[in-house]
C-alpha cells in the first residue's frame, strides 16, 4: 500500500498574500508532492474536521467557542497574528482532524504523514505564535483517554520551543515532552517540557544530527512510548526566516529518516507534522516541507 498521506483543500483558505504566515505553503506542499510523483490527488486521505469534545481535552471550551464564533479578545488576537475568518476556522478544526487522522494511520500501519500540523505554541485557554488548537495535546489526550495507546512521546524539531505542548501536557505523565530548539529564539519565555535541549544559534548538520540520534537512542528506550509524534519543522533550515541555525537540506533529510528509522527499527509507529517554515519564496518552502514525505517515503519502502 501507498505511505498514508493526510490532506484536506481546507488547508489553505484565501489568506492576505503579504501577511508572514505562508497559509498557502499547504496547498503547494500537496502539489509538489503530487508533481513530484510521491503521491496522487486521489490517494490522498481526506480528514474530518476534529469536533468540539475532542478539542476539549485539551483546550478550553469558552475558548474553543470564542475562537470559532470569531469573538476572541483583542489581546488574543494580537497573540494569534492571523486575521479571523470563518474559512480559518474551518481550516483549523480539520487540520486538527487531519494529524488525528495521520495518528491513526501510523498506529495502523507503522508510518505515516501529515502535510500540515504542529501547531506546538496553542495553550490551553489562548493561542499564540499563529497557532490556535494544539494538535500534538489533543492527539495525545484522545489516544490516551481512549485506550488507544498507553504512553506517546512528542518528539518536537521545530526550531521554536513547543511551550503550548508542555504546559498543556504537564500534568499528563503518559505524554512525555521532548523539544529541541535553537535557544536564542521564540518564544521569549520558555516552558519546562519534561526533556529540553536547547541549541546554539548557527548549529549546523553534523553537530544537530549528533544531537538527534544521541536523544533518540537515549529517550525511546527509556520511555518504549506505543507512538511518537514527530514535529518535523524546517525552520532549522540556513534559508528559513525566522530560524537561526544552519541546516541544509541534506541535513533536514537525514534528521527525518534518522527519526523514522530509529521509531521503526524499535517497532515504535510514527506520525509526520510539518511544523513550522518561512520564507517569502513559497515554492522553496513547499519543497523544503516536502523532504519530510521524501524522506518517509524512502523508509517506507525498506520495510
Amino acid at each position: 500500500m501507498p505511505l498514508p498521506l493526510v490532506y484536506h483543500d481546507d488547508y489553505s483558505p484565501a489568506f492576505p498574500a503579504d501577511h508572514r504566515f505562508p497559509m498557502d505553503k499547504f496547498r503547494l506542499l500537496r502539489d509538489h508532492l503530487v508533481d513530484s510523483g510521491l503521491t496522487t490527488e486521489q490517494a490522498l486521505l481526506r480528514p474530518d474536521i476534529c469536533p468540539a469534545e475532542i478539542l476539549a481535552l485539551a483546550h478550553d471550551p469558552i475558548y474553543i467557542e470564542r475562537f470559532m464564533s470569531g469573538e476572541l479578545p483583542r489581546e488574543d488576537q494580537r497573540r494569534l497574528g492571523l486575521p479571523w475568518s470563518e474559512a480559518l476556522a474551518r481550516r483549523t478544526v480539520r487540520a486538527v482532524g487531519g494529524s488525528l487522522l495521520a495518528a491513526e494511520q501510523a498506529l495502523q500501519h507503522g508510518l505515516a504523514c501529515h502535510l500540515a500540523g504542529g501547531t506546538h505554541h496553542a495553550h490551553y485557554d489562548h493561542p499564540a505564535g499563529f497557532c490556535i488548537f494544539n494538535d500534538l495535546a489533543v492527539i495525545s489526550r484522545y489516544l490516551l483517554e481512549s485506550g488507544a495507546v498507553s504512553r506517546v512521546l512528542i518528539f518536537d524539531c521545530d526550531v521554536h520551543q513547543g511551550d503550548g505542548t508542555a504546559r498543556i501536557l504537564a500534568d499528563t505523565p503518559e505524554a512525555i515532552t521532548v523539544s529541541l530548539h535553537c535557544e536564542q529564539n521564540f518564544p521569549a519565555r520558555k516552558a519546562q517540557s519534561d526533556w529540553d535541549i536547547p541549541l546554539q544559534r548557527g548549529m549546523g548538520d553534523e553537530e544537530y544530527l549528533h544531537v538527534v540520534h544521541n536523544t533518540l537512542n537515549y529517550l525511546l528506550p527509556l520511555y518504549q512510548p506505543d507512538l511518537v509524534l514527530y514535529d518535523a519543522g524546517v525552520d532549522v533550515h540556513k534559508d528559513d526566516a525566522l530560524g537561526y541555525l544552519q541546516l541544509t537540506d541534506n541535513g533536514v533529510a537525514a534528521r527525518d529518516e534518522a527519526v523514522f528509522r530509529q521509531c521503526l527499527g524499535r517497532d515504535i509507529p510514527v506520525v509526520g507534522l510539518i511544523g513550522g517554515g518561512y520564507s517569502k519564496d513559497r515554492q522553496a518552502l513547499a519543497r523544503r516541507h516536502g523532504i519530510l514525505h521524501h524522506s518517509a517515503q524512502r523508509v517506507w519502502a525498506r520495510l
